[in-house]
């Protein structure tokens, strides 16, 4: 493209400027994961993000999230709820996992789950897939345990 140019208009001027927020509440039972799990990913390929990322980044990392917030963390309180937030746009979905447990250390955790001296370890895989098939993934507390995972579009 030469320097004067003008750079091109986004293919969707319209959809460039939108934003959808959900906030979601579900009781902490696995049989919630699917539902949830699909209902960000058809936002997802509504804004036309690509399909290995509506098919494979976000199912998989979101559901491992889910998993984690469910079986590992509430799966001990009296009817613990999980929260679910997600905030897309165009260009990049961030998701928050809120559950009712006292958090982990991340980085802790993050071992790589192929390496020979951790084979045998159950702990950590779903970590490592959420960190291979996100952008980012942050934990903090804030009114209970919050994993955020972001995932930019790429085209």
């Amino acid at each position: 493209m030469a320097p004067d140019a003008p750079a091109p208009a986004p293919a969707d001027p319209v959809a460039a400027s939108l934003r959808v927020a959900l906030e979601l509440e579900i009781p902490s039972d696995v049989r919630h994961i699917e539902a949830v799990v699909g209902l960000i990913a058809r936002h997802c390929e509504q804004f036309g993000f690509p399909r290995k990322q509506t098919a494979l980044n976000i199912p998989v990392a979101l559901t491992e999230a889910l998993s984690n917030a469910i079986l590992r963390v509430n799966a001990a309180g009296d009817a613990p709820r999980v929260q679910v937030r997600a905030d897309l746009t165009d260009e990049r979905l961030v998701v928050e996992i809120v559950d009712e447990g006292a958090g982990f250390d991340l980085a802790g955790c993050l071992g790589d789950p192929t390496q020979p001296e951790n084979l045998e370890r159950e702990e950590g895989r779903g970590l490592f897939l959420m960190t291979s098939l996100m952008d980012r993934l942050e934990r903090f507390s804030s009114h209970g345990n919050v994993v955020r995972m972001t995932l930019l579009r790429h085209d």
